[in-house]
């Protein structure tokens, strides 16, 4: 059963910074679920608007369904309410998108995640065919993660034809260059029913908050000064939200090189923070090298003197739990 405080989930509005949760590991490549808990502590009081679990920034694609469940289900019972949960269940097929997307809104998530399926070209007819299905199949909002790199997105024609027939499709997730003008033109088409976020690690979020994003999905581990960076540059504070995004952008570029390399350096620096007790990644993964491993702790080090300049805590929820192993 639904739990009592899912009932008012229908005002679910994403303003702001929403963290991708990544999946911890123990040294034994089982998945850490006192790590996970304490991930989504972190989230809950770092400033955070929501948090989403499971994208690619999770590891979804190494996870078994049962992991994938339980995943979903542990945040939403540690989230408790304090903020939005929203459940990626990406799928290449339309039915085991449906019916997992279904198994999410049971488990209690505020919204639904579902990356457009790109394992082989599809035209738009049959990708808005792929959505129908797994919007008839839940209620609650549908967030779409549009990421093909270097090939053709969704079109704003599409966005707002399949918000027009499921008014709970709610926002889309952009990851593509020079997305200013799609942004401005998807809220124009569709009155601002349609909110857009930024993907890519958040960093173009300068630039396309006043195009008219209502939020960004960047890693978990600078959340919480991203959060200020965002809310900064929404009140014109645009050189104070620039020296702390000057600070975290380095990383945001250095991790962004390769998907799993984007994995070392996250969980990296969630264990110097104190926050995780283990940077592992689960195979199949990359092999960092000595210049890699020195250029990580460096960037971790600048991510740590900014929020001692701006009197953040590294660890937010003490160490205590969020330490065992």
């Amino acid at each position: 059963m639904e739990k009592e405080y899912r009932k008012n989930r229908g005002a679910f509005v994403i303003h702001g910074i929403v963290p991708i949760v990544p999946t911890p590991f123990r040294e034994n490549e089982e998945v850490d679920w006192d790590g996970l808990r304490a991930l989504v502590d972190f989230a809950c009081v770092s400033g955070a608007c929501a948090l989403c679990l499971l994208a690619y920034a999770s590891e979804f694609y190494k996870l078994s369904e049962g992991e994938r469940r339980r995943a979903i289900a542990e945040a939403v019972d540690q989230a408790a309410g304090r903020i939005p949960v929203i459940g990626q269940v990406n799928a290449w097929s339309a039915k085991l998108a449906a019916e997992t997307a279904l198994d999410a809104q049971h488990a209690g998530v505020d919204a639904v995640s579902v990356s457009v399926p790109r394992l082989f070209p599809l035209a738009e007819r049959d990708i808005l065919r792929y959505f129908d299905r797994i919007l008839s199949a839940i209620d609650i909002p549908l967030l779409v993660q549009d990421f093909n790199p270097g090939g053709p997105t969704l079109s704003v024609e599409l966005i707002a034809d399949l918000h027009g027939t499921h008014p709970h499709f709610r926002y889309i997730k952009l990851e593509e260059p020079l997305m200013a003008s799609k942004v401005e033109a998807i809220v124009e088409k569709t009155s601002g029913e349609i909110g857009v976020l930024e993907g890519w690690g958040g960093m173009f979020m300068l630039e396309l908050i006043p195009a008219g994003i209502c939020g960004v999905m960047p890693s978990l581990g600078a959340v919480d000064l991203l959060a200020r960076v965002f809310h900064l540059a929404e009140k014109g504070q645009k050189d104070e939200a620039y020296r702390i995004f000057q600070c975290v952008l380095p990383q945001i570029l250095f991790s962004l090189q390769n998907l799993e390399f984007l994995h070392h350096v996250e969980k990296s620096l969630l264990v110097e923070r104190g926050i995780l007790s283990n940077a592992g990644v689960r195979e199949a993964t990359l092999e960092l090298n000595s210049y890699d491993r020195q250029h990580i702790i460096f960037l971790n080090n600048k991510i740590l003197e900014e929020l001692d300049r701006l009197h953040l805590p590294r660890n937010p929820c003490g160490s205590g739990k969020m330490q065992q192993a």
